[in-house]
């Protein structure tokens, strides 16, 4: 078996459960719920961060033409 189809167990510390196929590599990890929010709501702030740099050089619009921005197609 060669280095890349073993697994330790350290390689996935928020890990409840590894699946692995038949090769013996990882092919599903099993999260806690608590891990899967906090994992989820990193990748939330990771978009967030994205969009904001995105368009942190445009100027703002003011409520009325953001609202008319809205309503063209």
């Amino acid at each position: 078996m060669n280095a890349s189809a073993t697994t330790a167990r350290s390689d996935y510390p928020f890990a409840k459960e590894l699946i692995t196929n038949t090769r013996g590599q990882v092919s599903k990890v099993i999260l806690g719920y608590r891990h899967y929010r906090q994992l989820l709501e990193l990748v939330e702030d990771a978009g967030l961060d994205h969009a904001m740099k995105a368009v942190a050089q445009e100027k703002p619009l003011t409520r009325r033409q953001a609202l008319q921005a809205l309503d063209e197609p």
